[in-house]
């Protein structure tokens, strides 16, 4: 029984809801300047609201200079068009569980701040020494190195450093197969730019890489999600995912899922690629923690050889985030056309963030910093598994390397309730629904494990999870 006093067709919560899809539409592209409005019965019949509601939000979204009443014609959408703003694409969510805030928390939180939420090494693990030698062979570089464009593809010397790389993991690589970017950011961007367009359906793991959600947002095209299982995607759920959708992609992590920690199976992954082939899936493989391997686990790429699968690569988690560079590995035809466009957008990549990651590959600095880094990253996985148990935090598996741990809070925690008052006391998570599409991991939580040596954190996890009410579970 209705007991607001306010008629149940022209509650203020459904005006909202009307005004609100109004807005997404312009905020995603779907409704551009001059577009007519659905008619008030549309509107009211595909929101299942009162035809009053809808006009009293289309009178409020008027007033405010939102949309134009045209007497006798309807209501259009005034103005130029706005600027593409990804926080009002799709359902509004808590700040706390939005992928854009938390790389924001992330990269603006004092140094005071305890990140074990973040996606990075803590800058005392990474090789500073061998940043600052490769930074001073760079100064004595001829000037041309120093000042002119990179060349389409990137510095040839380092492209067939990948390429060697990638062959040596058992992908058949020629370094015509190698386009290089800036980031595993820039070159996924390029992939999505190259590969769909807005309103195409694109496959994603739940949970995934929380970037990935953002991405797609940005490129304005539908995500779909299929549960991630610790040998890889779900396979009935992928290929139901495939029969009804027809997606154009399909993005994942192979090897150290982000954020769980899992590595593929072959089984799966053959599995996998004849699905992929029997739809014309094309697949890209985010592979930025490939050296956190000591034997590498199953690749879609090295099964596939680089002909329905494209693979990305990036040197920010071990080397530098600031010497950005990152590439990609796929089929000669598409690294020409991917070259182009990259030109069209960015013109030309960094020679120099090249040359320095080409110089920190070529002494053998670098094989002995990933030999360091895997040890330490193991150590501290064992530390970090055996704090969170103290605390009731359970792992979903505990991986075969990497920095990650994802876990199950207490019965009853909501990840996303204990990220906001951890936030209030200078600790950034990372609550399970920031990966999730379906908004299935409310009582999980990504720990990155190498953030977490710090004395103060043990109590402040406690603390967090103490001011969390416990709600009971279904």
């Amino acid at each position: 029984m209705n007991t607001t006093g306010i008629p149940a067709s022209t509650t203020p919560g459904q005006t909202e809801r009307v005004m609100q899809a109004v807005r997404q539409g312009i905020a995603a592209r779907r409704l551009m300047p001059g577009a007519r409005l659905p008619s008030l019965r549309a509107m009211a019949g595909s929101l299942q609201v009162s035809k009053s509601t809808v006009v009293e939000a289309y009178d409020r979204l008027a007033a405010d200079g939102t949309i134009r009443s045209r007497p006798g014609s309807g209501f259009y959408v005034a103005g130029h068009l706005a600027p593409l703003t990804l926080a009002d694409i799709g359902p509004r969510l808590d700040r706390e569980v939005d992928p854009l805030w938390v790389s924001r928390q992330s990269l603006e939180t004092g140094a005071r701040s305890l990140k074990p939420g973040c996606g990075w090494l803590p800058a005392d693990w990474m090789p500073g020494d061998a940043v600052r030698r490769a930074l001073r062979a760079a100064a004595r570089a001829p000037a041309a190195a120093l000042s002119d464009y990179a060349p389409p593809l990137g510095l040839p010397g380092l492209r067939q450093r990948l390429a060697q790389r990638l062959r040596e993991r058992g992908a058949d690589t020629r370094p015509d197969q190698i386009l290089l970017a800036d980031s595993g950011t820039q070159a996924m961007d390029l992939l999505c730019r190259f590969l769909i367009k807005p309103g195409d359906t694109i496959l994603v793991d739940d949970p995934c890489y929380f970037n990935f959600l953002a991405l797609l947002r940005a490129h304005q095209v539908r995500a779909v999600s299929v549960p991630h299982t610790p040998e890889g995607p779900d396979l009935s759920r992928f290929a139901q995912a495939l029969a009804e959708h027809s997606p154009r992609l399909y993005l994942t992590n192979s090897g150290l899922h982000n954020p769980t920690g899992a590595t593929l199976s072959p089984i799966v992954a053959h599995r996998v690629l004849r699905l992929a082939q029997a739809h014309d899936l094309v697949i890209v493989e985010d592979d930025i923690f490939a050296d956190f391997e000591a034997v590498p686990s199953a690749r879609l790429a090295t099964f596939d050889g680089l002909d329905r699968v494209v693979q990305v690569g990036s040197f920010s988690k071990t080397l530098s985030a600031s010497a950005r560079c990152g590439y990609i590995a796929a089929r000669p035809d598409w690294i020409d056309a991917l070259a182009d466009l990259r030109i069209a957008t960015a013109f030309s990549g960094s020679g120099l963030g090249q040359a320095l990651v080409l110089s920190m590959l070529g002494d053998g600095a670098y094989r002995r910093h990933t030999e360091t880094l895997r040890q330490r990253l193991a150590q501290s996985m064992h530390q970090a598994a055996a704090l969170l148990g103290r605390l009731g935090i359970e792992p979903w598996l505990v991986p075969r390397g990497g920095m990650f741990l994802w876990c199950r809070l207490p019965a009853g925690v909501d990840a996303a309730t204990m990220a906001r008052q951890a936030l209030a006391k200078g600790l950034v998570l990372a609550p399970g629904n920031v990966f999730s599409l379906a908004q299935s991991a409310g009582n999980m939580m990504r720990f990155n494990v190498s953030q977490m040596s710090d004395p103060r954190l043990p109590a402040m996890l406690e603390r967090a999870l103490a001011s969390c009410p416990v709600h009971a579970h279904a």
